[in-house]
Formats: structure tokens, C-alpha cells, sequence
């Protein structure tokens, strides 16, 4: 029997939220890619311990103009990948705004399993954003793990999307 989640990948615009999916489903880079408008939509299954899992990627657009639909959209998940570029510190700042979409009313933590994902980690000469202050930011705010991926060179793609997997199968009780 296959299981089915929705996953959400967040986070503003220009970070590299759609070269992650693409590089993650077709295990292609593509150098230049038109910015998303609202959400695309992308479904690749796979097994995970024996278990036939079937992901369902909401890749959100950044821009400020479509965060009113971010909330409806995000209606359902059952994990979420909060998404940052390390070449740009300010990308980082409206993560608060992001992750509160995800909080259960009047608690404080999370009802899904998020990561925290620093992406374009190929390009470490022009980095500003530090891997410990990334992971520190991530367990502030209660997210389950931080990783640094590179959809040009592929570098983590395929293991940030297993544990986001694994993870939600934990939360359901499948692991």
C-alpha cells in the first residue's frame, strides 16, 4: 500500500526553491529558471525502508505579491522545507512570517515535521550566511534539522528530500 504526503518547499524569492525540485525530480540543473508564479506542482514516488511513499512537492512562490495564497495552499501538508540561499543573509529574515503558517493555534511548535535547507552551497566563496548560526536559527524555531544542499552539483538533494520523507513517516507511524 502506498502512502501519499504533501510537502511544502517555502521560502523567498530568488533562494533556489525551484532548482531544488527540478534537480530533485529530474536530477537535472538548469541554469537559469523563471521565477514561480503561485505554486508548482511536482509528484515523484519512491521507497523509503521498504515502504512505497508517493511525495507531493508544493514549490511556493517567494514573492511577497503571493503570500496571501500561502496559507490556503499550505492546507494539508504533512512536512515542510523552509528554504534560505547562503549567499544572501537577508533571505533569512522573513523566516518567522514563513514558519508561522505551520504552528498549531496557541502552541508553539510545529503540527508537521519542517527542515530547514541552506541552499547554493556550491557557491562558498560568496557565503553570509554561517552552517552554525544556520543550525542554531533552525533549533530556535523548533525545526526538525538543518542541511546545505547544491542543485547544481546535486550535492544533498536526494538525502534532504529522504529525511524530510522519513520524518513524516515517523509522524504518522510508518517508521
Amino acid at each position: 500500500m502506498e502512502t501519499k504526503y504533501k510537502l511544502c518547499i517555502f521560502g523567498d524569492s530568488g533562494v533556489g526553491k525551484t532548482s531544488f525540485t527540478r534537480r530533485y525530480m529530474t536530477n537535472v540543473f538548469e541554469e537559469s529558471s523563471k521565477s514561480t508564479i503561485g505554486v508548482d506542482l511536482a509528484t515523484k514516488y519512491l521507497e523509503v525502508e521498504g515502504k512505497s511513499v508517493g511525495l507531493q512537492i508544493w514549490d511556493f512562490a517567494g514573492e511577497n505579491r503571493f503570500h496571501v495564497l500561502f496559507p490556503s495552499f499550505a492546507q494539508d501538508s504533512k512536512g515542510g522545507i523552509y528554504m534560505f540561499d547562503i549567499t544572501n543573509e537577508n533571505s533569512l529574515d522573513a523566516i518567522e512570517g514563513w514558519l508561522s503558517f505551520f504552528k498549531e493555534k496557541g502552541k508553539s511548535e510545529f503540527s508537521i515535521p519542517l527542515l530547514m535547507v541552506g541552499a547554493k552551497f556550491d557557491l562558498q566563496e560568496q557565503r553570509q550566511v554561517d552552517a552554525e548560526n544556520a543550525t542554531e536559527l533552525a533549533q530556535k524555531h523548533g525545526m526538525m534539522g538543518y542541511f546545505e544542499c547544491s542543485s547544481k552539483t546535486g550535492e544533498n538533494v536526494e538525502t534532504i528530500f529522504t529525511e524530510i520523507t522519513k520524518l513524516m513517516m515517523k509522524k504518522a507511524g510508518l517508521l
